[in-house]
């Protein structure tokens, strides 16, 4: 809908100072190159600058490599062991795994290691339950 991204462009530019007539042209200018007008309004609407938003293959791939890991860790005691002590090892190495993923992401938020700690776990454990009660509600019983 190039019209309506034309328009918020322009609203960018009426909010940074230009009359109306000052932004409705330059957005007019700027959406005469369709490329153009996709980088200034990834810069001006996102805050993004795409020539540092890295590679998709990479992205792809780092995403891959995390669910892989994650997948592994709760199994990776079943392989040890089995039973009661598999489980109690699945549900102790995977708060240890969450607890550490939360405190990794304290450092981008800011927020005490223990809070993001702990909000990850409580994440994990509701996610689990969850899982549990849908599992519980249609029959799904592990043997």
């Amino acid at each position: 809908m190039p019209e309506e991204e034309q328009a918020e462009l322009a609203a960018v530019y009426r909010s940074k100072g230009f009359t109306q007539e000052e932004a409705a042209r330059i957005a007019e200018r700027i959406f005469r190159n369709p490329e153009a007008a996709l980088e200034t309004l990834i810069r001006e609407e996102l805050g993004l600058d795409p020539d540092e938003l890295g590679s998709p293959w990479g992205a792809a791939s780092g995403s891959f490599t995390a669910f892989a890991v994650g997948a592994v860790i709760p199994v990776v005691p079943y392989l040890l062991a089995s039973g009661t002590v598999a489980f109690a090892g699945s549900i102790i190495l995977s708060a240890i795994a969450l607890f550490a993923v939360g405190s990794g992401v304290s450092l981008l938020t800011g927020r005490s290691v223990w809070f993001s700690g702990a909000r990850q776990v409580a994440i994990g454990a509701a996610a689990a339950a969850v899982t549990f009660a849908v599992g519980h509600l249609i029959g799904v019983a592990v043997g």
